[in-house]
């Protein structure tokens, strides 16, 4: 599916009806995982970006590089919507539109752009954001930067649990204001601070948890929220799984007596095998 396609996708489902939870991915084998069990929609977060390219934890020390070439091999693999969470832009608005068209050009279907002063600043023991009018102006750099319209820029802020739920509401109408295609909110606790937004805003919602009285689906679909992220546990549970998988090797557990291991049938679907060994008969001549 060409990245225009996965675009208009992901835009069908943020004018659609339904809440979808998207499928937490990070490589080409996580990518295809996804589609496979059904997610109509991926998530490249920021943090098991910063585990699969550092090993690192998530404190902004990837590279505008490096996450578009994570982005790009990712995106490749599957024919699933990809969601990029591409933190701060990586800089001031100039940086935030090459941020775009890098991570444009890499196949993500959507960007994240917040406004959280990054990389955290020397002293300050807590988050802090960036004022309201620099937040106003990366939004506007991310949108003109697109080369491809489809591409779903969303504007995102962590002021619920900074500032407060009237400052969450003032940079949501300015970002809206600004022309972005959905606002990303995390840090919401409670109904009445989603509820306050849905009431000032008119765009798709995305939610970055939705824990306590706002774990309730339904509720969310009726409150504009499209999109609900459920955590990152897929790659907690593969460095569950590989360190298993080590240790029992390193222990003197024989190869054949493994535990956990994939079927030879889900490693061929998931690789590729059958599509793989067609093109090398098709194309030079050798039967496998």
């Amino acid at each position: 599916m060409l990245p225009h396609d996965k675009r208009a996708a992901f835009r069908a489902i943020l004018a659609g009806p339904q809440l979808v939870c998207p499928g937490s991915v990070y490589d080409p084998i996580s990518a295809r995982i996804a589609q496979e069990v059904g997610f109509e929609l991926g998530l490249l977060g920021g943090s098991v970006a910063s585990l699969t390219i550092l090993g690192d934890p998530d404190v902004v020390l990837i590279t505008l590089s490096e996450l578009a070439e994570q982005v790009r091999r990712t995106c490749r693999a599957a024919d699933l919507p990809v969601l990029v969470d591409a933190d701060h832009g990586y800089g001031n608005a100039l940086n935030v539109r090459r941020t775009v068209q890098e991570l444009e050009a890499a196949g993500a279907a959507g960007l994240t752009i917040e406004d959280t002063l990054l990389p955290q600043a020397f002293g300050a023991a807590r988050p802090q954001l960036i004022s309201v009018d620099e937040g106003v102006g990366k939004m506007k750099a991310a949108l003109e930067a697109r080369a491809d319209p489809a591409l779903v820029i969303v504007g995102r802020t962590g002021a619920a649990a900074i500032t407060g739920i009237d400052d969450t509401v003032a940079r949501a109408k300015a970002y809206e204001a600004a022309g972005v295609d959905a606002l990303f909110f995390t840090g919401l606790k409670a109904r009445g601070e989603l509820q306050a937004i849905v009431a000032a805003t008119t765009l798709p919602i995305v939610m970055g948890s939705a824990d306590g009285e706002l774990a309730d689906m339904a509720f969310l679909a009726s409150q504009r929220v499209r999109v609900a992220n459920q955590g990152h546990h897929p790659i907690a549970a593969a460095m569950q799984a590989v360190y298993a998988t080590q240790k029992a090797l390193r222990d003197g557990v024989a190869p054949k007596d493994l535990k956990g291991l994939p079927s030879a049938d889900l490693t061929r679907r998931i690789t590729r095998d059958d599509t793989v060994k067609t093109r090398i008969a098709d194309f030079m001549g050798v039967k496998t």
